[in-house]
Parts: C-alpha cells; sequence; structure tokens
C-alpha cells in the first residue's frame, strides 16, 4: 500500500543576530568599548582637574636629582647625583632581593615542616603542627615587629658583638661578615658555571633517550656534580683563584671592612619566610595526602625504601597539587614585602611610593609604575610556575 508523502519544509540559517556565537562577540565588544570609554573619561577628568590646579604631570621628574640617601642598594647610588629613576631601580632590587631569598627559605622550611606533619614520630609530627597553628595565625605585620624590635634590637652594641669564627658579627646594627672583592679574570669562572649548566641538561637529556632506547642508566646524579663542581672549580684555579675577601675588623665604635646585612633585611626575610612556611606545610601534607595509598603499597610491595619511594613515587605526583597553591603563596609572599614600610626597609613601596611621592608630589605616575611592577613580577613568577607545572602534570598517552 503506498502512502503519500508529506514533505516538511526547511528552514533557513535564520536572522543573523539569533547566531549565540555572533551575538557572544557583539556583546563582548560592546562591554570591552563601555570598560574602554569608562577609563578614557576618568583619565581625561583626571588630567583636567589636574590641569587646572596647575599640577603637572609627565615623568619627567624622573631625571631630576633625588637628593636623600638610602641605608642599602644594590647598584650605585648617591644621594647628590642619582635621579629619581634610579631610587625606583634600587627599590626595585631590594624587593626583589628580599622576594626572592624569601621565596627560598619558606620553600626549604615549609617543606621541611610539611614533611614532619606526616612523620610517624609524635613528638616530630605535634612540634610541626604546633609550628603552623602558631605561626600562620599571627598577623604577619606583628611577626615583622617582633623579629625586627623584640629580637634584633635587643642585640649587644658593635663592641659586644657576638661573634663566629672571627669573621661574621651580629649586632644591633646588623649582620658583618666577609665581602668578595673579585679580581681580574673572575668573569671566567661563572661562564664555566653557564657552560656547566649547559652540558649537564645535555647529559639529562641523552642519558634519558639511551635509557629509552636501551633500558640501561647512565650515572647522571655523579656526573652532574662533577660537571657542576669540577669545570668551574678547574677554571678558577686555572685563572688563579681571581677572589679576595675583605674581612670585617673592628676599629672604634664600628667595623670596617666586609659586608653589612641591614638588621631589616634579616626581620623582614625572616618573618616573611617563617609565615609563608606554614602555609606551605599545609599544601605539602595534603599534596602528599591526596596521592592514593594504593601507590605506596604498590611501592613497599615491590621492597623499595621510604625514602626512595617519597623521592620517586609519591612526591612527583604530589607536585600536580601543590604547585598552583605554592603559587599563590609566592605572591602572596612578593606582595606582603610591601610591609618593609613598617620597619624603614627601604623597598620599592619605602623608597619609590613614598620619599620620592613626597618628594615630587607625582601621585599617579609613582603609583601607576609601582603597581605595574608588582603586577609583573606576580604574572611573571605566574608563568614560570604553570610552565613548571605543565612539566610535571602527567602526560595522557
Amino acid at each position: 500500500m503506498l502512502r503519500p508523502s508529506i514533505s516538511i519544509p526547511r528552514r533557513g540559517r535564520g536572522p543573523l543576530w539569533r547566531d549565540p556565537a555572533v551575538r557572544s562577540l557583539v556583546f563582548q565588544v560592546l562591554l570591552l568599548a563601555t570598560v574602554l570609554g569608562i577609563i578614557a573619561f576618568l583619565v581625561h577628568n583626571t588630567m583636567a582637574n589636574l590641569e587646572a590646579r596647575g599640577i603637572r604631570t609627565g615623568f619627567d621628574f624622573l631625571d631630576y636629582r633625588a637628593g636623600f640617601s638610602i641605608s642599602q642598594t644594590l647598584i650605585d647610588y648617591s644621594s647628590n647625583a642619582s635621579t629619581y629613576g634610579r631610587t625606583f631601580l634600587v627599590g626595585l632590587f631590594n624587593t626583589l632581593l628580599v622576594s626572592a631569598l624569601g621565596i627560598v627559605a619558606a620553600t626549604i622550611i615549609g617543606f621541611l615542616v610539611g614533611l614532619a606533619r606526616l612523620s610517624p614520630n609524635w613528638l616530630l609530627a605535634r612540634l610541626a603542627g604546633a609550628y603552623v597553628e602558631i605561626f600562620r595565625n599571627i598577623p604577619l605585620l606583628l611577626q615583622i615587629l617582633f623579629w625586627y624590635f623584640a629580637v634584633l634590637r635587643s642585640l649587644p652594641s658593635p663592641r659586644q658583638s657576638l661573634s663566629l669564627l672571627d669573621g661574621f658579627f651580629l649586632n644591633v646594627r646588623g649582620l658583618i661578615m666577609p665581602a668578595p672583592e673579585l679580581q681580574p679574570g673572575f668573569m671566567a669562572t661563572p661562564l664555566a658555571l653557564v657552560v656547566a649548566v649547559v652540558g649537564t641538561i645535555l647529559l639529562v637529556v641523552i642519558a634519558r633517550r639511551h635509557q629509552a632506547a636501551t633500558g640501561r642508566r647512565w650515572p647522571v646524579l655523579p656526573l652532574s656534580l662533577a660537571l657542576l663542581i669540577g669545570l668551574p672549580a678547574l677554571v678558577f684555579w686555572l685563572t688563579g683563584a681571581p677572589l679576595a675577601w675583605s674581612v670585617p675588623e673592628l676599629a672604634g665604635f664600628n667595623f670596617r671592612g666586609g659586608m653589612q646585612v641591614l638588621p631589616e633585611l634579616v626581620a623582614l626575610w625572616m618573618a616573611l619566610s617563617i609565615y609563608t612556611a606554614a602555609f606551605i606545610a599545609e599544601i605539602v601534607r595534603s599534596g602528599i595526602q591526596s596521592v592514593p595509598r594504593g601507590q605506596t603499597e604498590a611501592a613497599r610491595s615491590l621492597s623499595l625504601p621510604g625514602g626512595l619511594t617519597l623521592r620517586r613515587v609519591i612526591i612527583p605526583q604530589a607536585m600536580r597539587v601543590m604547585v598552583p597553591q605554592v603559587t599563590s603563596q609566592y605572591l602572596n609572599l612578593i606582595k606582603n614585602s610591601s610591609l618593609a614600610t613598617a620597619i624603614g626597609y627601604p623597598d620599592l613601596v619605602a623608597v619609590f611610593a613614598g620619599t620620592t611621592l613626597n618628594q615630587t608630589g607625582q601621585a599617579i605616575e609613582v603609583m601607576t609604575m609601582t603597581m605595574a611592577v608588582y603586577l609583573s613580577i606576580s604574572l611573571i613568577v605566574s608563568a614560570l610556575m604553570n610552565l613548571y607545572n605543565a612539566r610535571m602534570s602527567l602526560k595522557e598517552r
């Protein structure tokens, strides 16, 4: 029996504005235009108000002579000749110094405390837990003030300094230690170190390919250490050991020679490191506990030692969980370094957003540059940590 066929008319694509992709693009363009319009209005309004009040704008002030001294400078600086642009660089390098030192120390302390919290030793685990609960629940500013005023400012005067090995002296003015003095020809040694690092990377790559092809492992660790230590040491010896040391000596009421580490730097570094390490310790603990227990049992079934199991099985898998959270703590440490103004450490905020701003009155330019620096540092650190996290993540096969 034949049935009449019913034809259903096909609909066309319809108006363009009904396409979700087109609507989404239009809304995004409108939102972007609105945001840019608001920013342009604010900038125009601000410039008009500044001009009406006779306030000059621009970055010409960076070429003006600063005329004030800075207690710690990692680059050449003179209060009589250096400019405000130079003060910006001095503050920037001081901020990078304390941030780098804090990140290294906080990572080491936090990793050790996190492992101690998981230790089967009852006393060690309880001490690690007390460390975390105490230091992460005390405001960072109070910890900075404690280390500076209660600890470092109560040290003896230079004439009664605490001495170690007749070369390191600790007193109320800070830590005085021997300072290296580079001699002609010394640059060949760090160049040899760079070559050794590149050689070590090539060695690791070749060793992995050799192991994948033949199943045999090379002694990569001894060869790498020999290359990293032996090559720079050999170059240093062949160039005549071009390095001398300036040893501090007490002369009158102060020390001459050597290198002085300000108590403000020590207090800020200790507070940032100890405070951030308490959070990193919890990240390490939670990351290790996130690894399935079957991984540990499988390693034990293969008779792997506990230390080798931790290094080769547990930690590599836990790093996928730990790295994003540790990155956030690194960024917090960098931003928290701005609390240095509380004890007078000459970081970027104290030197540039503080003294320079007060002397020049260029509030918009100074604060814009300062915020741009912290934003740039945070983005760079995040990008580097994301690259590392991508290398540590599991690859699908």
